[in-house]
C-alpha cells in the first residue's frame, strides 16, 4: 500500500475506538478518526468468534486487498479500523469489498470512480 501504514499498537486502536466515528453493516464495522497526517493508517480486527486462524487471516487478506486496490480513491489523513463481523465468515471477496466501500462512502472518505472518470459517492450496496 503506497499511501497507507498499518495500525499495530493497542493504544492506536483504542484511540480510534473511543474518539472515532463508526458505521456498520452486516459484514463489517468501520471506525474512522482524522489523524492529521498526509497518509491513512489501516487496522483490521477479526475476533476469534468469527472463526479459526485460517478463516480470520483470509478475511484480513480480503479486506486489505480491497483497500489496496481502491487506496487512491480514499481521502488521506485518517486512521481506519475495520472490524469483521460473524457474517464475514465464508463471504466472497466482492461482498467484502463492496461492504468496505459502502461504509467508507457513508463516512464521506471514499469517492467511487464512475465510468466517465468523475468521482461519485459510493453506492449503498449493503445496508445495516
Amino acid at each position: 500500500m503506497k499511501f497507507t501504514e498499518s495500525l499495530k499498537k493497542r493504544q492506536d486502536f483504542s484511540n480510534v475506538y473511543h474518539n472515532g466515528k463508526s458505521k456498520a453493516n452486516a459484514i463489517l464495522v468501520l471506525y474512522v478518526l482524522p489523524n492529521g497526517l498526509d497518509k491513512n493508517r489501516l487496522g483490521i480486527s477479526v475476533s476469534k468468534k468469527v472463526g479459526n486462524s485460517v478463516v480470520r487471516h483470509r478475511i484480513t487478506r480480503l479486506v486489505r486487498e480491497s483497500y489496496r486496490l481502491a487506496e487512491t480513491d480514499f481521502h488521506k489523513g485518517y486512521d481506519l479500523v475495520v472490524i469483521a463481523r460473524g457474517k464475514a465468515k465464508g463471504t466472497a471477496y466482492g461482498a467484502i469489498s463492496s461492504a468496505l466501500y459502502y461504509l467508507a462512502g457513508r463516512h464521506h472518505i471514499y469517492k467511487k470512480p464512475s465510468a466517465n472518470g468523475k468521482a461519485n459517492e459510493a453506492d449503498p450496496a449493503l445496508s445495516d
